[in-house]
């Protein structure tokens, strides 16, 4: 079935809204047209909210048996139309079909599975002495989600949603829109009641900002940046709503004197290049001990070299571009200002790779000789760019690793019970040892400006829901 980004899903539908502005979605490695965005009003909104608060009290008091069952219909679609899921976020952002086949739909199909799993065990009330404990759906939901990862920030949000009994209005991202109308879609054919789902596309200071205000909405979710993120706290004070958030990072990640350089380094930087390095919890500050600067930066170069720039739509390639010309510039800019400020310039640089024409993309780059009062190593770039730092000992990698505005997650390498004892002491959401990848069972979410709630795993499901106390139901 062709995705029509002009249409919104509100109420089971399929919506044509005349008068509605449009914008040209651009693929980002020919930096061509290949879709076409209706954008939404505050009206359509409030027209998915209105349908999401009727559907609310029937879809909460379905049962366990019921979510499960939709769940699992979901899941055999997202298995269905994996390649078309995968095409779409290549084409929208960048990634290289490969990784958008297993990162990305991975990752969305996990969200399902694990909701699954937490919803088939789950204890919706509990008994406390004469008290029934119970949890219970917290209402119509406001989702506004990103272009960097478009189907995990919507299905790790959409997801425990649905299992828990809420009823919901998202926006995707204006710049990622059709992998999200794939999944509306397989949701619809789930059969979903009507108004359970919805989804009205637009831009963040129209329809974010609506969804953020909106009195009827019980909990907006964002994923974003910080400074977005801020402007949605605003928007929902006045209706004292739920807020939960997921926003930057500048995570440090900690190579210890007892860790495998080589496996360590490399992998760090493999790491933070990964996904054109348009991740929030990318190890973008390398620390490394003194006396092995040399060393680290030899096999920094090395893996850095196998970054190489390519057609997203190749199986081989490994490096896409950016998701956005707008993204390009700024990362151009702040690569500037790591040169000024006079850092070393490793590999990389400002410009595209060599033999680049059209298309976003940007140079992999790893700065050293910086210090953590530099713009490179404070602020989040959101594009392939490393930073490596030096360190006296364990105490001055955990001072530098903590001095952050930010605490989304960190990276330790070590032995192990010393990388232990350095995770504890990492003021970060997340901290992963010994190069452990992403666990979905996890929580996910960090502290400062980082933002604030859990996504992923048991955490991630209890946010949408609310706890009452039936006290003396047990007399």
């Amino acid at each position: 079935m062709a995705i029509d980004c002009r249409q919104f899903f509100i109420n089971g539908e399929w919506l044509t809204i005349a008068g509605r502005p449009e914008l040209p979605v651009l693929n980002p490695a020919t930096e061509q047209v290949h879709a076409t965005l209706c954008l939404g009003t505050a009206e359509d909104v409030d027209l998915a909210v209105r349908a999401a608060r009727s559907a609310f009290p029937s879809w909460s008091h379905t049962s366990d048996i019921q979510r499960l069952e939709i769940l699992d219909r979901i899941i055999a679609g997202i298995l269905e139309r994996t390649e078309e899921l995968a095409l779409a976020v290549s084409a929208e952002m960048g990634a290289p079909i490969s990784f958008a086949r297993t990162a990305h739909v991975g990752s969305g199909l996990a969200h399902f599975v694990t909701a699954r799993q937490i919803l088939a065990d789950y204890k919706f009330e509990k008994s406390r002495g004469s008290t029934r404990i119970q949890r219970e759906p917290i209402g119509v939901c406001g989702f506004i989600t990103p272009w960097n990862w478009p189907l995990n920030q919507v299905t790790c949000k959409l997801a425990p949603a649905l299992a828990t009994g809420c009823t919901m209005v998202l926006k995707p991202s204006e710049l990622a829109p059709l992998s999200a109308g794939i999944l509306a879609q397989i949701i619809a054919a789930a059969g979903v009641p009507a108004g359970v789902f919805n989804m009205v596309h637009g831009d963040g200071p129209t329809v974010g900002a609506a969804i953020a205000a909106h009195p009827q909405i019980d909990l907006v979710s964002f994923t974003g940046s910080t400074r977005a993120g801020r402007e949605v706290a605003h928007a929902a004070a006045d209706s004292i709503k739920k807020v939960t958030q997921e926003l930057g990072g500048k995570s440090a990640n900690i190579i210890l004197e007892g860790a495998d350089f080589p496996r360590a380094v490399t992998i760090g930087v493999l790491s933070c290049f990964s996904n054109a390095g348009q991740s929030c919890n990318a190890p973008t500050r390398m620390l490394v001990p003194q006396g092995r600067l040399d060393e680290v930066l030899e096999i920094a170069k090395a893996a850095a070299a196998k970054m190489v720039a390519g057609d997203p739509a190749l199986e081989t390639t490994r490096l896409g571009p950016v998701a956005s010309k707008a993204q390009f510039d700024r990362i151009q800019a702040i690569l500037n200002v790591g040169i000024a400020e006079g850092a070393q310039l490793v590999v990389g640089g400002p410009g595209k790779p060599e033999g680049i024409g059209s298309g976003w993309y940007v140079r992999p780059t790893i700065f050293a000789h910086a210090h953590n009062g530099m713009r490179i190593a404070r602020e989040e770039i959101f594009g392939p760019v490393l930073t490596i730092l030096t360190c006296r000992d364990e105490e001055d990698a955990i001072a530098q690793a903590n001095d952050s505005d930010y605490g989304l997650s960190g990276y330790v390498w070590g032995e192990l019970e010393e990388a232990r004892r350095v995770a504890r002491r990492l003021r970060t959401g997340m901290v992963h040892i010994n190069g452990a990848g992403m666990d979905f069972n996890a929580p996910f979410g960090g502290y400062r400006q980082s933002g604030n709630g859990r996504e992923w795993g048991l955490e991630g499901f209890e946010e949408f829901l609310e706890t009452k106390a039936l006290i003396g139901f047990g007399v």
